[in-house]
């Protein structure tokens, strides 16, 4: 544990090389859909200004900004939770999907239980979903080095058929000729912070668990022991980690905390499983996790980025001539300019070992 301890003192304060280097993929990105923009005939500098109106010009549109981030928000943290351990999960989707149907399921189910007793169960229910989901992969990874990344993205594929047919077949709501559960009942609904719009009190769950992972990750044992792993596999066995339960761990709080994210938009804003119930939810995480450099504030930040991104796009073409596949393109620059600064990163570690 004394390892554990000197590397958490001797970690580098964040300067402003680190501030321009999180910054650089969002910037890399406006540089090039400006390009596009300009090409196509538009002034940039306007169509960006509107983007950014359409997001926060006003209440209604903060909240819708903000109910958008929240499933990103989770989906985001479940990333960087298996990101801290080295483990490269790319299964939050399949979680997402399984932990939705899962809330959803109960919710429609359990319908004489009171609020007090089925809102809790249905979110377990979701937890106990995205959790198991991840147990196979996880056990696979610490026992016989099985690609995470082969497994879990497998896995999406698995939840998407898996889903669709229970919700096309025994979950169907009856007379329904759309591929959707029967509705959830009232007691099971999160309860809304700014009605009519969908901000609910799954963006007060998401703001705690980020609040526990920056405690988590500065002040606990557990922390700093899986910070050490990610750094270096080979120094934290020799400091006595048991390095493959903490992958187990880790795996299966990234698979509870995406579960999480679909309870929360089953119960909170869509008030249902259907097909289609996630749009990418834990693919974007996972570029919210590596543009927020696996930081409390920088996931937070990053998942109101494209919450912003998903809001203005929506309503962009109402007011302009603006293509919304802009919004696309801003979205796809920002994931792979994200992505190859990790791998950037990634080299220059394995570089310096």
């Amino acid at each position: 544990m004394s390892a554990v301890a000197s590397t958490a003192r001797t970690a580098p304060a964040i300067g402003w090389r680190d501030v321009a280097l999180a910054v650089a993929p969002l910037v890399l990105a406006l540089v090039v859909a400006g390009i596009v923009l300009a090409v196509a005939g538009h002034n940039p500098l306007e169509v960006y200004w509107l983007l950014l109106k359409e997001s926060f010009g006003g209440v209604k549109r903060i909240a819708a900004t903000v109910a958008a981030s929240t499933p990103l928000i989770l989906t985001g943290l479940a990333t960087a939770v298996a990101f801290r351990s080295g483990v490269f999960n790319v299964g939050v989707e399949g979680c997402v999907l399984v932990g939705g149907l899962a809330a959803a399921y109960v919710g429609f189910t359990f319908v004489g239980l009171p609020a007090t007793l089925l809102l809790p169960f249905a979110l377990g229910a979701a937890v106990i979903a995205g959790t198991l989901w991840m147990l196979v992969p996880a056990l696979l990874k610490a026992r016989l080095d099985v690609d995470e990344v082969v497994t879990t993205l497998m896995l999406n594929f698995i939840a998407v058929s898996l889903t669709a047919w229970l919700v096309n077949g025994p979950l169907l709501a009856p007379g329904s000729a759309n591929s959707a559960t029967p509705m959830v009942v009232e007691a099971a609904r999160l309860p809304r912070l700014m009605p009519p719009s969908t901000l609910n009190a799954g963006f007060l769950i998401a703001i705690a668990l980020l609040v526990l992972y920056w405690l988590w990750g500065r002040g606990t044992a557990l922390g700093l022991e899986t910070r050490l792993a990610g750094l270096n596999p080979r120094f934290a066995i020799a400091s006595g980690i048991n390095v493959p339960m903490l992958i187990i761990k880790m795996m299966l709080l990234s698979g509870a905390i995406g579960g999480l994210a679909g309870g929360i938009q089953a119960l909170g804003t869509v008030n249902r499983f259907v097909v289609g119930f996630s749009p990418g939810y834990g693919f974007t995480g996972i570029a919210v996790a590596l543009l927020g450099r696996g930081s409390a504030i920088g996931i937070l930040l990053a998942a109101l980025l494209f919450g912003a991104l998903a809001t203005s796009g929506a309503t962009i073409q109402l007011f302009s001539d603006v293509p919304i596949e802009i919004v696309n393109i801003l979205q796809g620059t920002v994931m792979i300019f994200a992505v190859a600064r990790f791998g950037w990163l990634l080299k220059q570690r394995q570089g310096g070992k």
